[in-house]
């Protein structure tokens, strides 16, 4: 099953550790009304993420026989969802299709792809006859699952030594991101790796009836990387360029971007940082910004009319962690007097690229979910790690540019009871442009794959009731 990662930064959210609490009242507090403000108008569209791992070769999962995908969908739409994100390319690297580009997965853990037909194009197939939305989601920068060591790094050597990402172990030396127990991430800003990742896109968009492809794990692993070789002259020759630093070439690399490191809560993060830390963050943040206008121009060069989107976590406040800036070209960091951001520098604001997306799906995977169910955060405008304040931020620092869909974790999450879970939904789907994103399937038709151990149909109805 794949498991996201919530709490980049888990350090902020300690610090913050009263807010993140609940206010302990006895009856919660009703959902607030939908904002009308400017011209907010709520989408209500109600989309499904399906993970390929959880849901096809789980041990619970129900996608591995197509009698039991058609019952599924039809309980979905009977339920009040309108569309399915439907994963096509996985953490190994490998797809849920037959592809010139990737090896296909057809088995996993003892089970298999359903017999006899292409479980995408069936997926397909089946969400339109039910009027569904379809979009195709693959992980971008993963090639392999580094717990298994099964995926495209390990079966080709020379690939793996090329662009596996290299990270910063909190002793400072570099060391493959393997090496260190996570996912085989690859180095975004390497030519081959995103050349690999487009010519999928095209592929995906080329081949299946889809509204919409959606980038998943778009993104460095953590702030420790990419420390390679190549990344390097990369960021030397960034530096000659954008600020004509002839001294860039004598860099102490890593040091001079961050001299000490440490652990905090088992992520490795900057103790003292050095001269050009900050504006490594901004190198990293236009590697992936370049890369999404390619990304978006791969979608329309194929086929014009469908929707280039993300998956991103809601906590923009230290998203920048992992080199991503989601937020609009228009909205500048580094002047805000609002919300202080001590990570930006200077052109920060270049790097955003909500303006590239047709839609934009947000994990706010919290459960404090009105800013005034907490004393510390009643006062507060914006807080990153409640699902109101990230709505609000969210707007806040995209300039509503992009329809937003909120996203709720129905199965990684502590919810007290299945009220919370539908009270989380009637908030997110009365104050999102876009709509809302159930994560994940599984959670909600297999009780064993979500905390509250039950199945969740009936909380999921009742909140996208109006």
């Amino acid at each position: 099953m794949k498991h996201r990662v919530y709490f980049i930064g888990l350090s902020v959210c300690l610090l913050l550790a009263a807010a993140c609490k609940k206010s302990g009242k006895a009856d919660p507090t009703p959902v607030s009304p939908v904002d009308t403000s400017g011209t907010f108008v709520p989408g209500r569209n109600v989309i499904v993420w399906v993970d390929a791992r959880s849901n096809v070769f789980g041990t619970y999962g129900r996608l591995n026989d197509t009698a039991q995908i058609k019952t599924v969908l039809d309980t979905l739409k009977q339920t009040g969802v309108t569309g399915l994100v439907i994963d096509v390319k996985g953490s190994t690297g490998y797809t849920m299709y037959p592809s010139a580009y990737a090896k296909q997965v057809t088995s996993m853990d003892g089970k298999s792809l359903p017999a006899n037909v292409d479980y995408v194009g069936f997926m397909i197939s089946e969400a339109r006859k039910r009027s569904f939305k379809v979009y195709a989601s693959i992980i971008t920068f993963v090639e392999g699952d580094g717990g298994r060591s099964i995926g495209t790094v390990f079966d080709d050597p020379v690939f793996k030594s090329r662009n596996e990402s290299i990270v910063c172990d909190v002793n400072g030396n570099r060391v493959p991101v393997t090496s260190t127990g996570r996912n085989a991430f690859v180095n975004p800003a390497r030519p081959e790796v995103q050349t690999r990742a487009l010519n999928i896109i095209k592929e995906i968009v080329q081949k299946y009836d889809i509204d919409g492809l959606i980038l998943d794990y778009a993104r460095y692993t953590d702030i420790d990387a990419d420390f390679s070789d190549f990344s390097k002259e990369q960021f030397i020759a960034f530096l000659k360029e954008k600020y004509n630093d002839n001294d860039a070439a004598k860099m102490n690399f890593p040091g001079d971007i961050v001299t000490s490191w440490k652990n905090t809560s088992g992520q490795v993060l900057p103790a003292t940082t050095g001269k050009y830390y900050k504006k490594w963050l901004l190198y990293r943040a236009t590697v992936i910004h370049d890369f999404f206008k390619q990304a978006r121009a791969a979608v329309k060069s194929v086929k014009s009319s469908v929707n280039f989107g993300v998956y991103v976590g809601a906590w923009y406040v230290t998203y920048y962690q992992v080199g991503v800036n989601w937020a609009s070209e228009e909205y500048d960091p580094f002047n805000d007097q609002a919300i202080r951001f001590d990570w930006a520098y200077p052109e920060y604001y270049k790097t955003g690229y909500a303006e590239q997306l047709d839609i934009m799906m947000t994990g706010n995977y919290f459960t404090q979910i009105l800013l005034s169910e907490n004393a510390a955060t009643a006062n507060l405008t914006y807080h990153w790690w409640s699902v109101e304040g990230s709505i609000r931020g969210t707007r806040y620092v995209t300039k509503n540019k992009v329809p937003l869909y909120g996203g709720i974790d129905m199965g990684n999450v502590d919810w007290a009871s299945k009220a919370e879970i539908t009270r989380s939904i009637k908030y997110i789907t009365a104050n999102t442009t876009g709509g809302i994103m159930l994560f994940d399937l599984v959670h909600i038709y297999a009780p064993q794959y979500n905390r509250l151990k039950q199945p969740l149909w009936d909380a999921v109805k009742a909140g996208l009731q109006k």
